[in-house]
């Protein structure tokens, strides 16, 4: 099989999908196409992936014509949709809930379309979405602590405070993997951290993870609507899996936040969780609405592509492995949710609900 590895087209995005040492495993028995100069934002040289096997090619269209197998990190653009043809298997973060167009596209292509974020393993976890999730929290904790800045937009509290004056408070939605990265830089810089969860078992986990240093509480529409006077920052940390996230704050609750309230949005990715959110990019971050500063990168890993590109290459190799040497007939079932779409079919429930599209189970259809 060919594989290849485009250079990603996302704004600001520095990552790579494989290191030059998974793809020196891989070129071993199949034929692997780096487009150049794809690595240089991780730190990896042309010449590294040379050495480690695979051939460099110059363009886009080059990687895409040759490789049957396509490994990326981000959803393809629509630059890339007249590439992308039924012969193709695309391995990547789609997020396809959060675009209708992106989701149409690649029903359109016939490519088999496996989306990392939907990957299940047999305890129902995300495994290649989860080191993700755990540089997007950290990374959550450190722009809300930046943007509170004045000079930024905010409002102009230190996070952590200082002696005789108190630290933000902040609130965080959501306790899962995000969440939880959040909340413990913000809890290391010394912010007072309110943590809401639907779940009362995972909020006494939390509790105990940090032994008592935070304030968990259970997500009603209520708790929220009286916390978020008290807030300073706010970070949108919600996960349906492969569903758009739901709505927690509209627009119309602003008007509880005190003016410059900083509020991160990383369910951006499928859809937000904020009412009034769209997506940003590194280049222009943020934007205001009635007073309230938002921050809603759509990419946030791709800020930290040294620490990401490594996290991510390590999770996402086996996958691959398996993916060149098994038929998708004969994958795992867990391994199977990652399929979207296959052969003009979308097999995904959850992206079908979204937008109202015809759903197929997958089971139906592969060969």
């Amino acid at each position: 099989m060919t594989i290849g590895i485009p250079k990603e087209l996302k704004n600001n995005e520095y990552r790579v999908s494989l290191t030059p040492e998974h793809v020196a495993a891989l070129a071993i028995t199949h034929r692997v196409i780096v487009q150049r100069d794809a690595g240089l934002g991780s730190g990896y040289s042309n010449s590294t992936y040379k050495e480690a096997g695979a051939t460099l090619v110059d363009t886009l269209q080059d990687v895409y014509a040759q490789a049957t197998l396509i490994s990326k990190v981000k959803e393809p653009l629509p630059e890339e949709y007249p590439l992308i043809q039924a012969k193709h298997i695309i391995f990547t973060f789609f997020h396809f809930a959060a675009s209708k167009a992106l989701t149409v596209a690649m029903q359109q292509s016939g490519a088999t379309c496996i989306a990392y974020e939907t990957i299940e393993d047999e305890h129902g976890n995300l495994p290649l979405l989860t080191p993700m999730s755990e540089v997007a929290g950290r990374l959550a904790g450190q722009q809300a602590a930046k943007y509170l800045e004045k000079p930024q937009g905010g409002s102009g509290i230190l996070i952590g405070g200082v002696t005789g004056v108190p630290p933000a408070k902040v609130i965080v939605l959501g306790g899962g993997v995000v969440g939880t990265n959040a909340a413990a830089v913000l809890v290391g810089m010394g912010a007072d951290v309110l943590v809401f969860d639907i779940s009362k078992k995972r909020l006494k986990e939390l509790t105990s993870h940090f032994d008592g240093k935070i304030t968990a509480m259970l997500s009603t529409a209520k708790n929220i609507g009286a916390h978020l006077p008290l807030a300073d920052a706010m970070i949108g940390a919600v996960l349906v899996k492969g569903a758009k996230a739901p709505k927690l704050i509209s627009k119309d609750m602003l008007s509880l936040l005190p003016p410059n309230t900083v509020v991160v949005d990383v369910a951006v990715d499928q859809g937000g969780c904020f009412e009034t959110t769209h997506p940003t990019t590194h280049e222009n971050p943020t934007y205001t609405v009635d007073g309230i500063l938002h921050y809603a990168v759509s990419n946030m890993p791709g800020a930290v592509p040294r620490t990401a590109t490594k996290a991510l290459s390590r999770v996402t190799f086996p996958y691959l492995m398996t993916l060149v040497s098994t038929p998708l007939n004969r994958l795992d079932d867990p391994f199977k949710k990652g399929i979207n779409t296959y052969k003009g079919h979308i097999t995904n429930s959850e992206v079908a609900n979204a937008f109202q599209l015809p759903y197929t189970a997958l089971s139906n259809i592969l060969d």
